[in-house]
């Protein structure tokens, strides 16, 4: 067997998971030379919420940030996540911004793009397969992983043969929950196998105290990658420790040979970082502690650490349990969504109204509506009737790839925002997040 291959998240999904993705780029360049002499295949450092949260909380341009990390990173593939035709806001994108966006993305240092879509509709993944490709990049698909009567083995070998076929580079199984059982993934990885060539990476969350066996038995399938997080930002609802799985697999034949001193000196760099996020509260113990009832409510870490700001917003964290449990039945009367960007944003608020309001679905939020409508994509098990009836009333239901309604939007957007943006990259910026980058040019 080949050694294997580490991706190193703490960049990106180790602090989104633990930290509200709060870590600043003057808090990461420091150490980027040490992470970068360690031996990783590669380091997740951009996508998934670090742009929104570059804008709207550090007063960051995360454009400037992932040059600089790439300025910093020499012998290291630098690695994204982008949620298909969301890119990475919360709405569906038109093509151009779509093409637009991966292409600075990619202009601008990201060697490796990881898409995805939330229902694991391939319409929705077509176009950014599309412009990865001709841009260069490496495209790694990924299957959205959940547990549902519909989603089975050969669902989503269905689905890896359409992301082969398409082009894809490599695929990832992304378990956001950290729900994928140990024996599972053995028998998942060993399926894949038999049916591709490309590498698989595994990336899941240790929040429901799994993820380390799940890791052990899918190097013992023969996964390609793993993705894993230093000490500091790994564990709770992140990934398994980058350390401790390279002293495990040392002297073995998949041995990934990670320099164990690089990996000592960004641990002890980011513990006083980290520490300082612990002291502030943002940090909540919460997210640090094994939640097997997760493999029951498959709620993913970030999902959990926004849920619990939002009920203490909301001054109803006494029916935090409650919302809890809430979820899994919104989950089976919408179709088995799997519980990730944007979905589980949306099924959470949609809980916490069912929750605190007098009756169920008596306040539905916009997004919910135009899911049930079919503006998201097409849903893995059908949504009944009645719950329709209940959520959009007889409004029509899409059954286009929803991008296909949405006009280019590229030159209106730049034409609404000419006098504050000095790049490309800014009018992409707030084409993603109008309000939030237009309050940060003024600012700026």
């Amino acid at each position: 067997m080949n050694k294997l291959k580490v991706t190193e998240t703490s960049l990106r999904d180790g602090h989104q998971s633990l930290i509200a993705t709060r870590l600043s780029t003057d808090e990461i360049l420091p150490i980027l030379t040490e992470m970068d002499n360690a031996g990783f295949h590669a380091l997740e450092v951009w996508g998934g919420a670090t742009f929104d949260a570059c804008l709207r909380f550090l007063n960051e341009d995360p454009w400037d940030r992932l040059r600089k990390i790439r300025a910093n990173v020499k012998n290291t593939k630098l690695q994204m996540l982008s949620r298909g035709q969301n890119l990475l806001g919360y709405r569906n994108y038109a093509d151009d911004i779509v093409e637009k966006f991966l292409q600075k993305a990619i202009y601008n240092g990201i060697d490796i793009v990881r898409v995805f879509d939330a229902l694991n509709d391939f319409r929705n993944l077509k176009k950014s397969i599309e412009v990865i490709k001709k841009e260069g990049a490496h495209c790694q698909c990924a299957i959205a992983y959940t547990i549902s009567p519909v989603h089975t083995i050969e669902y989503y070998l269905q689905l890896i043969k359409e992301f082969e076929d398409e082009g894809a580079d490599s695929i990832c199984i992304k378990d956001m929950s950290g729900i994928l059982l140990p024996y599972e993934a053995y028998k998942l990885i060993k399926a894949i196998k038999e049916i591709t060539n490309l590498p698989i990476e595994l990336h899941n969350h240790c929040t429901s105290g799994i993820a380390e066996m799940t890791l052990l038995k899918s190097i013992e399938a023969g996964v390609d990658i793993v993705d894993t997080a230093i000490s500091p930002l790994s564990s709770g609802t992140s990934q398994p420790c980058t350390e401790s799985l390279t002293l495990t697999l040392q002297d073995n034949e998949r041995d990934p040979e990670l320099n164990i001193s690089c990996l000592n000196k960004i641990a002890n760099y980011f513990k006083p970082i980290v520490n300082k996020y612990i002291e502030s509260g943002l940090l909540s113990p919460k997210v640090l502690m094994t939640e097997p009832k997760t493999l029951f409510y498959q709620i993913p870490g970030g999902m959990l650490s926004n849920l619990i700001n939002q009920m203490k917003t909301l001054n109803a964290f006494d029916k935090y349990d409650e919302v809890i449990k809430e979820i899994p039945k919104i989950r089976e009367e919408l179709g088995y969504p799997p519980l990730v960007t944007p979905m589980s944003q949306m099924i959470g608020a949609q809980a916490v109204f069912n929750v605190i309001s007098n009756e169920r679905y008596e306040t539905i939020p916009t997004e919910i509506k135009k899911y049930v409508k079919g503006l998201y994509g097409k849903t893995a098990a059908p949504i009944s009737d009645e719950i329709k009836r209940k959520i959009i009333g007889d409004d029509e239901i899409i059954t286009v790839r929803p991008a296909d309604l949405i006009e280019m939007e590229y030159d209106k957007i730049f034409q609404e925002i000419l006098d504050l943006a000095k790049s490309e990259e800014d009018v992409l910026s707030y084409a993603l997040f109008p309000k939030v980058a237009k309050d940060y040019f003024l600012k700026r």
